[in-house]
């Protein structure tokens, strides 16, 4: 009877479990994920800028239903008259009066006029949000230093109502709808995700945690640690890029659907 040594079996498991979520992989991501992703909100934008500015803004407010974030998110856009740049750089406080009115959870009018008037200043001053990741990602070649330096660029302005709706990863936030919108923007598949930017590598990407993406993980003994923090996500990662060094995250489709379209 074959019986593997530890370092075998370890490399077994490994195998199999690859083998798994690679089909898992192949099932979700696909052009029909569209359907019922927030993400079908920037896909609605051509221009590199609109797609980044609808994409952030989506991405931000992605929190709690899924229908409920996709009617939301285009709602906004119908706000900013789908011209999610120009209205970016040069809405008055006339073409602003709607926008204070908007609601999503604890998201109010208020965060959103700041949520532009940051974005605003980052396309003004910093070059725009690629710059601005970007620029982060080189200070440590890591996708925490981009999300911190996104974070101190964002509240260059007063706003402090504001911080909690932006991931501090620095206190050690999962930072999962940021991490999301940088699959969203870096990843390119030619099936969902955008690959607009590439000063940050694929390989360098984090799984955008959530709750189902955590209790699948926990479940097929990927993730041990208990709570769905920042070292949670590193822990993940980790595992995800013995699977696929060069993308780590596309198992998020794999994770994802698992948890959502599978109740595995």
């Amino acid at each position: 009877m074959y019986n593997p040594s530890g370092e075998n079996l370890r490399k077994m498991i490994i195998k199999n479990m690859k083998e798994f979520l690679d089909e898992k992989v192949e099932k979700f991501n696909q052009p029909v994920f569209i359907e019922t992703d927030p993400i079908q909100v920037p896909k609605q934008f051509s221009k590199r800028e609109d797609i980044e500015i609808a994409g952030f803004l989506t991405a931000v407010i992605s929190w709690g239903n899924r229908l409920s974030i996709i009617k939301n998110a285009t709602k906004l856009m119908q706000m900013m008259d789908f011209e999610p740049l120009d209205f970016t750089l040069n809405a008055t406080k006339n073409d602003l009066k709607p926008v204070r009115n908007f609601v999503h959870r604890t998201i109010n009018g208020d965060d959103c006029v700041y949520f532009l008037h940051s974005l605003k200043n980052i396309y003004q001053n910093h070059g725009g949000l690629q710059q601005v990741f970007e620029k982060g990602f080189k200070q440590n070649q890591t996708v925490k230093s981009a999300l911190e330096y996104l974070y101190t660029v964002f509240f260059e302005l007063e706003g402090e109502r504001t911080r909690k709706h932006i991931s501090c990863v620095s206190n050690g936030a999962q930072g999962k709808r940021l991490n999301m919108y940088l699959r969203w923007l870096v990843r390119n598949d030619n099936r969902v995700d955008f690959g607009l930017w590439h000063g940050i590598p694929t390989s360098a990407l984090l799984l955008p945690l959530d709750v189902h993406t955590g209790n699948v993980t926990r479940k097929l003994g990927i993730l041990q640690r208990k709570t769905n923090d920042w070292k949670a996500v590193e822990e993940i990662t980790t595992v995800l890029r013995k699977f696929d060094p060069d993308d780590p995250v596309k198992y998020d489709f794999a994770l994802f659907g698992l948890g959502v379209f599978e109740d595995f």
